[in-house]
């Protein structure tokens, strides 16, 4: 695929994904893929326009509900679409309204945009997350079908080994880490058709020695009390982590760097 600079505005739908989490900036707000894709972008091209409606949380009704024609309206030269992950994890779903509602979000976003960005997300091994392999693995084929039928790029992060590395994913065993965003974000730059920066993203890191058992127990305490029983509260109750906030980059602006 040949370099493409010719890419003027950005604009990025999702879950915490996209947001951004757990990339945490000195301010206390998320970086995340998302934005180190837009200031790489804006350094090519002046002028250029980024927005960024993810919100942590959000199941895909939710995101074609509050963001997709939000992000139509725009009418960007790229628009990344990311969603439905947090539906699989839920105990109960119904994956065919889950395809249905990706497949409604995908046919209104690749009319208004010169290229639609879909995404096999990421996974990395695990007990917790081993019940709900089926489901998200439905969910990438649904996406892989639509991407062909509509003229999306994916970008397969769920077949990346370097992304399945624990050492990629932050204590809650849910986001990826500053230097996971950063693969994620050169995957992304490569599949616009841009030159590498990192060919080698897809890499694992060397390997390290095992933690020891009580490394290990002591680890799964400490994700279980702080990370995994709230997130199972939240679900039992219908709660989200995202509700009542809202975008962090709402409008299609020109891209500036967060404060250091």
């Amino acid at each position: 695929m040949q370099t493409n600079s010719t890419y003027t505005s950005l604009v990025a739908v999702g879950d915490s994904f996209t947001e951004g989490m757990s990339d945490l900036l000195p301010d206390g707000s998320y970086r995340g893929w998302a934005d180190l894709l837009a200031a790489r972008m804006a350094a090519r091209t002046p002028g250029f326009r980024y927005a960024n409606l993810a919100v942590r949380g959000k199941l895909i009704g939710q995101i074609v509900e509050e963001q997709v024609d939000v992000a139509a309206a725009m009418s960007p030269d790229v628009i990344t679409l990311v969603g439905g992950l947090n539906d699989t994890l839920r105990p109960k779903v119904d994956m065919g309204r889950v395809r249905g509602l990706l497949e409604e979000a995908v046919e209104r976003l690749a009319p208004a945009c010169a290229q639609l960005v879909l995404m096999r997300s990421p996974g990395r091994t695990g007990p917790v997350l081993e019940r709900f392999r089926p489901r998200m693995e439905e969910l990438f084929n649904h996406v892989d079908d639509l991407a062909k039928r509509h003229g999306a790029l994916v970008v397969d992060l769920y077949g990346a080994p370097s992304l399945a590395d624990p050492r990629m994913w932050d204590v809650d065993r849910l986001h990826l880490t500053g230097e996971g965003h950063r693969r994620v974000a050169e995957a992304v730059w490569q599949a616009l058709g841009y030159g590498p920066e990192d060919a080698d993203w897809h890499t694992p890191m060397p390997p390290i020695p095992p933690p020891g058992w009580i490394s290990r127990r002591t680890a799964d305490a400490r994700f279980a009390r702080q990370h995994l029983l709230p997130w199972i509260g939240r679900r039992l109750t219908g709660r989200s982590s995202g509700d009542g906030l809202m975008p962090k980059r709402p409008e299609l602006y020109p891209y500036e760097e967060p404060p250091a």
